[in-house]
């Protein structure tokens, strides 16, 4: 409300304000909040030059946001199958699919396990190439000490209602490089030189770059203010809820489940996703059907890898067989809540209605 009671509602104080608190939170010395994770995605291809002939290696596992980026500015998304463990890029596969065409690394921190950044940055270093990092699940997310996002060259984050944290809709892209930054700021909004407020006679600018409208308003950033001081229990109460649902399901023969935080390894704890038995894997919507009945809420990720949806299958003619581990979580997965609004209560009463879902299914076989 007191947005609205203002005459700035985009390009105004709450947009720094919001972009310094997620800075300091993240560590990053440099933000900048934009319209929404793909759009972060997007304008570093755009702002790299990406078009056609050039290449980004990107997961198979991840929603389709990241390889659409690449897409959209004339690129092609050059997929790597998951490793079995955590789902995220398998990294022994990414150097046999780098080519002269190659420009650019992308990597998803699936479902907040963060990627094993070191080895990925020996390699693209090695091979010159800028690595973006999709962290739209990594709010809280660290690998040895540092958060997702910089370790590479861009970090995009996503606030969409289901996240972290949200904004109702819109993202943030952090960095190390200063320079980077400048230049996506330019070209979120048009590619003008100078905001509103910068401006010493209204309506009076240059043009300086081609951009586009990639802005986050000030009632997204005033809600993304009071949500990014909540990040800390937000993620403690979500660390709290899938250590106890883990547990409670360990015990469970019919499923397995990826793995989380360890070592060097510190996840955001999105979600907690089990991997049905193959056996069972053609049972998983009798499942999911059971479970919503009784109040317990679901989710996949992801319907399918990537290059096996319609559009990209169409036009890369790819095979289950060329991402047998992507398919296999795809297929196999069934993902459940541990968000902050839920209480171990929820937790025992989730554990205990899979339970008996299993023998529901089992029984109708």
């Amino acid at each position: 409300m007191e947005v609205l009671g203002t005459p700035t509602l985009v390009h105004g104080p709450r947009s720094e304000e919001f972009e310094k608190l997620f800075a300091a939170y993240t560590g990053a010395p440099y933000a900048v909040a934009l319209s929404s994770c793909t759009a972060a995605l997007h304008l570093a291809y755009f702002h790299l030059g990406i078009g056609a002939g050039d290449e980004v290696i990107v997961p198979a596992q991840t929603h389709v946001a990241t390889a659409h980026a690449v897409e959209l500015c004339g690129g092609k998304p050059v997929f790597v199958d998951a490793e079995a463990q955590t789902g995220n890029i398998d990294i022994d596969q990414i150097e046999q699919k780098i080519t002269p065409k190659t420009r650019a690394l992308s990597v998803v921190h699936f479902l907040g396990m963060p990627v094993e950044m070191d080895r990925v940055v020996q390699i693209a270093k090695k091979h010159g190439l800028f690595v973006v990092e999709d962290c739209a699940l990594a709010v809280g997310s660290f690998f040895k000490g540092a958060h997702a996002g910089l370790c590479g060259d861009l970090g995009c984050f996503s606030f969409y209602p289901v996240k972290h944290i949200t904004t109702a809709e819109g993202g943030m892209a952090i960095s190390r490089d200063e320079k980077l930054v400048k230049a996506l700021r330019l070209k979120k909004a048009f590619g003008v030189d100078r905001s509103v407020a910068e401006r010493t006679i209204p309506g009076v600018y240059d043009v300086t770059a081609l951009g586009f409208n990639y802005r986050m308003s000030e009632l997204q950033a005033a809600i993304g203010i009071e949500q990014v001081k909540q990040i800390p229990s937000f993620i403690a109460k979500r660390k709290t809820n899938y250590e106890f649902l883990a547990k409670g399901l360990e015990e469970i023969d019919e499923i397995s489940l990826l793995r989380s935080t360890h070592g060097d390894f510190q996840s955001s704890y999105y979600c907690l996703s089990i991997l049905l038995k193959e056996t069972l894997a053609p049972l998983r919507p009798e499942i999911i059907r059971f479970l919503k009945k009784r109040g317990v809420g679901t989710s996949v990720y992801y319907p399918q890898p990537v290059p096996l949806f319609s559009y990209y299958q169409t036009k890369y003619h790819a095979q289950e067989k060329d991402f047998p581990v992507a398919t296999r979580i795809s297929r196999t997965s069934i993902a459940l809540p541990v968000g902050p609004h839920l209480a171990l209560e929820d937790m025992d009463y989730i554990v205990d209605r899979i339970k008996e879902a299993f023998v529901h299914v089992k029984a109708g076989v």
